[in-house]
């Protein structure tokens, strides 16, 4: 039960954690497709982390609503938690995240601020994000920390009671900038969950459309689509080839926050 708990926690937690860019129109045909969906082949290896627009710097509070859900190969291949899942349609869950502003680094992003130089780019706070998240979705006794490989931000693991571990590595990405003013991005993951007696690996497709609004209530709304895909070690793997085995769809809005920006060092 619990692998199915965090198994679905931590798609919610993808979309927190760079630049290739996928050709035109391609990310924004995807999501207009869901759920007919394919792996990716514009994708490339991530390098460095993953930038956004300016418009996203600062505090935010996020509602994140599960609006739709598919496993296009059931009953013959459905992962663990989708069944579950269900119950969470339509259920907002609401957690802190900031973006901020750093200085690129040759071996990775170091969260250091540097207000008056003019290279600097906006990421996201993985730290800062994925401990509140994980924490709004699994509660605050089951979360002990998450850390990132200080060499690239492309590495997270997160601390769960039990001696229980998420490790996450981002293998591609890809962003595109549409006509009517939507960021988008793709990034691929491979997850292990280790802690239990068979450690459980797949690999995760997250593509969020991000569009400013002209209010601040909210300020910014994504349209989010996870796809989930077996991993060589699945039995099943040659079965369901190049096709997902779920897609859990979500709808995103950003309040603004007044917490301060605290950045890592």
């Amino acid at each position: 039960m619990l692998i199915k708990i965090i198994f679905s926690f931590f798609l919610m937690l993808l979309f927190l954690i760079g630049n290739g860019e996928a050709q035109a129109g391609e990310l924004a045909t995807r999501l207009a497709n869901f759920p007919q969906w394919e792996k990716l082949t514009s994708v490339k290896i991530a390098e460095g982390d993953l930038i956004y627009p300016d418009w996203m710097f600062g505090n935010w509070q996020v509602t994140s609503t599960l609006v739709d859900l598919a496993a296009p190969l059931a009953p013959d291949i459905i992962t663990p938690g989708f069944e579950g899942n269900r119950r969470q349609l339509n259920q907002p869950i609401t957690f802190s995240v900031r973006f901020v502003k750093v200085k690129p680094q040759i071996s990775g992003f170091k969260l250091i601020p540097k207000i008056d130089n003019q290279s600097q780019i906006l990421v996201a706070d993985r730290v800062f994000n994925s401990l509140n998240l994980s924490k709004a979705y699994l509660g605050n006794d089951a979360v002990l920390s998450v850390k990132i490989d200080p060499e690239s931000p492309n590495r997270q693991i997160t601390f769960l009671r039990g001696e229980r571990q998420l490790v996450s590595i981002v293998t591609a990405r890809a962003t595109e900038n549409t006509p009517d003013h939507k960021f988008i991005t793709t990034e691929v993951f491979q997850q292990l969950f280790k802690g239990s007696s068979r450690p459980y690996f797949n690999t995760v497709e997250s593509t969020t459309a991000y569009h400013q609004l002209s209010t601040s209530n909210p300020a910014i709304e994504a349209d989010q689509v996870t796809a989930v895909y077996l991993s060589p070690q699945d039995p099943d793997y040659f079965t369901a080839g190049s096709r997902p085995v779920a897609l859990y769809r979500y709808h995103l809005e950003f309040f603004p926050s007044a917490q301060p920006n605290i950045s890592q060092e």
